[in-house]
């Protein structure tokens, strides 16, 4: 995939993943953005070549919300 490309799908699946963490977390939209962008899940969602971008926004979620209360992300394996 070309990087603008990437970068439209990586924008729209942050700004879902950001919208779900407050959903569930009740953080203020700043808060969120900042904990999404420094996370774990977030430095290889933004690599293409990882493929993590293929999953939906309800499973990036639990597998961000998993890492900040374990401190490990686990991704799943298909």
């Amino acid at each position: 995939m070309d990087a603008n490309k990437f970068e439209m799908v990586l924008q729209t699946i942050s700004t879902g993943l950001v919208g779900k963490i407050i959903e569930e977390t009740n953080l203020s939209e700043d808060d969120a953005m900042e904990k999404l962008y420094s996370s774990s899940l977030y430095s290889i969602l933004e690599k293409e070549e990882t493929k993590v971008w293929h999953y939906s926004v309800p499973k990036l979620y639990e597998l961000w919300d998993n890492c900040m209360k374990t401190g490990k992300l686990i991704l799943p394996e298909y």
